[in-house]
């Protein structure tokens, strides 16, 4: 498909130059508008006037400028077609078949913080979206480019004398993309105005917007979901860099699996609650063992201490670049994944011995998530992420006896780790490493005795130990059971009508207990 009209209207005009003077070499007539006209006449390349091709200036301040039969009938006819040659001939549209268009940068001004209404309002794109839209549905006639990193792509093909059709699909779809998730942006943005007297205000984003729009964008298909009769694939935010677990750089090991990545988002999640070296085993989202300690290797000798037999087949996170040392215990026993901010050459050629194992690195400065969302039957439930940092002030010991300092490391950091299980969690902890966890359990009492058995298969003593609860204990009979196994100290939230018969309990066993207010409920 020749090319020989093409309109130029762009916001980003980076990379524009080139791809129009690629295009007028080609022998390409260069249609323009404003700013990209002026910049592209100030680099000597041809360019003429939108208004003279409509025979209407640019008006209202620029709000109108492409809005006209000419320019959209003139993308819009169908090549070859009877009626619409005929209507072409009549009313003079000069044939349009390429548009290259970017839109006003409507996301970057609203997440200015001073934004003003007006400002807001005048960087909806209007006429950029309409031309998108109307080159993208003629596509098996008109070539559309809305990305500059599309640029050499189609300014090559122009080269050759046709585009290609495949090309054309594929670009027309990025389009639809892009326009809808424009909307969408836009949509959400608005439910920040308020309008009173006639004036309008902008207030701050909603954490829970009335909608809302997620435009994803797949970026790999997985073997398989949680089963291998599933199928799976791995989906992040289109227009924004892949973050988080999702954005992490495979360096070695066989494809990653559904059950894998989310395996390694509990386990990187879990290991960033730390700013010591911290060491973090996963199997089935739960952690069978974590530690910290100034050494990076002795926190992972600590955390595998915990479960050793759960830890076989497990996911493991880091919070610091993996070390040599670390990197040659770890060497010892089969793992499956590997998470963390780095790598020493050394560590990565200890590890490079077991060709399977996956290893990942993750920037530890990005983002987290601002929803979470769950799918259930005929809805999706968002609640914003359990990111509630424990203060001092939380703190409230509720019994006769205050907790020692040790002790109060060692709740601060069972509280960390509870956090990450799935509830009912229970679990037991010394200094800065897991000594026992008890997860998902129907009742409070049965995470208890599980992460006692747990401690003791493991050979494990909890005398001295403390314990954390993701929730209030609702009887006695937890904390007695924690006391049985050597317990010497509690945290929870509290908040149970039975909180005074537990307190009661702690006291008669010479426990301190701390509330904490604050609940980590993890289904």
């Amino acid at each position: 498909m020749p090319i020989r009209r093409a309109l130029i209207s762009v916001s980003d005009k980076t990379g524009v130059v080139e791809f129009a003077r690629r295009l007028a070499a080609a022998g390409v007539e260069i249609v323009s508008t404003g700013g990209t006209a002026k910049l592209l006449r100030e680099a000597s390349v041809a360019v003429r006037d939108v208004a003279e091709l409509t025979g209407w200036p640019e008006m209202l301040g620029g709000r109108v400028k492409t809005l006209h039969p000419k320019i959209h009938g003139g993308i819009l006819f169908r090549r070859g077609h009877a009626e619409d040659e005929q209507v072409v001939r009549e009313h003079h549209l000069p044939p349009i078949d390429l548009v290259a268009v970017n839109l006003y940068p409507f996301e970057a001004v609203a997440a200015q913080p001073d934004t003003a209404p007006d400002a807001l309002l005048e960087n909806i794109d209007i006429g950029g979206p309409a031309m998108l839209r109307s080159a993208a549905k003629n596509f098996p006639h008109v070539v559309v480019v809305c990305d500059p990193a599309d640029y050499d792509r189609v300014a090559s093909e122009v080269e050759t004398g046709d585009v290609s059709l495949a090309t054309r699909l594929a670009l027309a779809r990025k389009v639809f993309a892009t326009t809808a998730r424009y909307d969408g942006i836009i949509a959400t943005e608005l439910e920040r105005l308020a309008a009173a007297d006639e004036r309008l205000s902008l207030s701050r984003p909603a954490p829970l917007p009335e909608r809302l729009h997620l435009p994803l964008l797949r970026r790999e298909i997985l073997r398989y979901g949680e089963n291998p009769h599933q199928q799976a694939a791995l989906y992040t935010l289109a227009g924004a860099a892949p973050a988080g677990v999702a954005g992490a750089r495979q360096l070695q090991g066989k494809e990653l699996s559904y059950n894998n990545l989310v395996d390694l988002d509990a386990a990187w999640n879990l290991a960033s609650e730390f700013t010591r070296p911290a060491a973090v085993i996963i199997k089935h989202t739960n952690p069978c063992g974590a530690a910290e300690h100034d050494s990076q290797a002795e926190a992972y000798r600590l955390a595998l201490a915990c479960d050793p037999v759960s830890a076989f087949g497990g996911v493991m996170a880091f919070n610091h670049p993996l070390a040599a040392d670390t990197a040659a215990e770890i060497s010892k026993l089969f793992v499956e994944c590997i998470i963390a901010p780095g790598y020493t050459p050394e560590a990565l050629q200890t590890l490079s011995a077991k060709k399977n194992l996956r290893l990942l690195e993750i920037s530890p400065a990005e983002e987290r998530a601002l929803l979470e969302l769950k799918r259930i039957s005929g809805g999706v439930l968002v609640q914003t992420p359990d990111h509630r940092p424990l203060q001092e002030s939380d703190l409230r010991v509720v019994t006769e006896r205050q907790p020692t300092p040790a002790e109060l490391r060692a709740l601060l950091f069972a509280w960390k780790v509870c956090k990450h299980v799935k509830s009912n969690a229970i679990v037991f902890a010394g200094d800065g490493r897991t000594l026992g966890v008890g997860a998902g359990q129907m009742s409070r009492v049965d995470s208890v005795k599980i992460a006692v058995m747990k401690a003791q298969a493991a050979g494990l003593s909890l005398q001295g130990s403390v314990v954390a609860s993701d929730a209030f204990f609702p009887f006695p009979d937890g904390v007695e059971e924690a006391a049985r196994a050597g317990a010497t100290a509690v945290i929870q939230p509290g908040g149970s009508v039975r909180d005074n018969e537990v307190i009661a309990a702690a006291n008669r066993l010479g426990l301190a207990m701390l509330f904490t207010g604050i609940r980590h409920f993890k289904h």
